[in-house]
């Protein structure tokens, strides 16, 4: 952890440490099998616990096995089996549905955020994070990188402000009590789980996360007929081969022309 300070990962594998000291800290890595991954998959499981997660907590356990070995720690870091990843979820809003929850929003700043959210694609850290600083409502830009800080985080993109995020954060503008856009009481807001299910819930909107609007914003562009290289770009995506794994088939041509060649 001392050798990746700064990066935005580590408060997560603290997490992730957590759940696998228990069965794993007491060993040294020769003693780390696959049947002892497979008790952690099955026991996981067995508390409710979703593949994807613990993908993740064996990924981090095999990350920092790698780690060691690389750094002549271990002779050898041992395999490390871990349930497949989930595929991306396929559920996403429509305009409809995201106007209706603007709509049911009980405190102005979650109706902010959905609106930033869905407005920029932006990660929900990144939308909570970002400071009045770093929209230029001249130029029409929100900067979603923070320069100042350090910490290697997943891609956060310069994008433009479209007009009805523009209306909304000069509102928003004429009331700030503190440098951040989403505030509450003047103070920056850590969380909008409760707010964001609170407006689902009074759209009738169920199992809606703070993070399904990013995935809203990809697929809306992607239906609006965009380059995979541009969307790429909106969401920070590194590599655009990631953007059309996931979002190409919500494109209206995508594979079109390859089907007429199919046609009899």
């Amino acid at each position: 952890m001392r050798d990746r300070e700064g990066r935005a990962v580590l408060k997560t594998m603290d997490c992730t440490w957590g759940v696998l000291k228990p069965r794993f800290g007491p060993l040294t890595a020769d003693q780390i099998t696959i049947a002892l991954c497979r008790q952690h998959t099955k026991e996981r499981q067995a508390a409710g616990i979703s593949d994807g997660t613990i993908h993740t907590e064996l990924g981090h356990l095999r990350t920092v096995l790698k780690w060691a070995e690389a750094h002549r720690l271990i002779d050898r870091a041992p395999a490390i089996e871990r349930p497949a990843k989930p595929e991306p979820k396929s559920d996403y809003l429509t305009r409809a549905q995201v106007a209706r929850m603007i709509e049911c929003a009980k405190v102005p700043h979650i109706a902010l955020a959905i609106r930033l959210l869905i407005g920029t694609g932006g990660r929900v850290t990144a939308a909570l994070e970002l400071t009045w600083d770093r929209v230029d409502m001249v130029r029409k830009l929100i900067h979603l990188r923070n320069p100042f800080d350090k910490a290697r985080r997943k891609g956060r993109a310069t994008v433009p402000i479209n007009d009805s995020l523009m209306e909304a954060l000069k509102e928003a503008k004429t009331g700030a009590l503190s440098p951040y856009v989403i505030e509450y009481g003047g103070m920056p807001v850590q969380s909008i789980k409760r707010g964001i299910k609170a407006a689902a819930a009074a759209a009738k909107q169920p199992n809606v996360s703070p993070h399904v609007f990013r995935h809203s914003a990809a697929v809306w562009m992607a239906e609006a007929g965009h380059s995979m290289s541009e969307i790429a770009q909106y969401l920070g995506h590194a590599d655009s081969r990631l953007t059309e794994r996931v979002y190409s088939r919500y494109s209206p041509d995508h594979l079109r022309k390859l089907a007429a060649s199919l046609d009899v």
